[in-house]
């Protein structure tokens, strides 16, 4: 039919099909194979979560509009992803915020066997719906070593005179790179 004929003078169909099984293997006309544009570093665990926490807030009115406060909440952090670095901790948060320079904390997180992480946590503002962000900046045990970074909106549900406070997280999303433990010191020195 394509006036091709093999040597013995028979139509070299298989002569075409080799051909075309050579062409489509070699990957002459393929697209080479795209990587994903999302694919994470190696070791990178992405997470989302939920956070509720209670507590209390001390505050002191300044200038009009202007109030400076200490706070400590702790609640139930639970992670979510395929490769969170844990499900659950204990998450207690101590920090200052002020209504001109924003906020700053500290936070700890606690897994069931007394693993911890650490983290420090800044905002522009305190208050509901502003993103306070997150940057682990150490841990203990599985987590000694831990770096990363995450953020969230929080939400009061209880804000009274008395300064008992209660919340949540909104949209916490993150990431986190798990060191290698350090080794035990010996605690002599030379």
């Amino acid at each position: 039919m394509f006036g091709l004929r093999d040597g013995s003078g028979g139509h070299g169909w298989r002569s075409l099909v080799v051909a075309i099984g050579l062409l489509a293997t070699c990957g002459c006309d393929r697209p080479a194979n795209p990587q994903p544009a999302t694919a994470a570093p190696e070791g990178i665990r992405t997470f989302t979560g939920s956070w509720s926490a209670t507590g209390t807030r001390q505050t002191l009115p300044l200038a009009p509009g202007q109030q400076a406060a200490v706070f400590k909440v702790g609640g139930s952090l639970l992670l979510s992803g395929e490769q969170r670095p844990h499900l659950g901790f204990r998450a207690e948060v101590i920090g200052f915020s002020d209504s001109l320079s924003g906020v700053q904390a500290r936070s700890v997180w606690t897994d069931e066997h007394g693993d911890r992480v650490f983290s420090e946590l800044r905002g522009a503002e305190m208050g509901p719906g502003k993103v306070v962000n997150g940057r682990f900046i150490g841990g203990t045990g599985r987590y000694a070593g831990v770096s990363g970074e995450y953020t969230f909106r929080w939400q009061y549900l209880t804000d009274n005179e008395e300064g008992e406070v209660s919340g949540r997280v909104v949209g916490l999303t993150g990431w986190a790179r798990l060191g290698s433990p350090l080794p035990p010191t010996t605690g002599g020195s030379q």
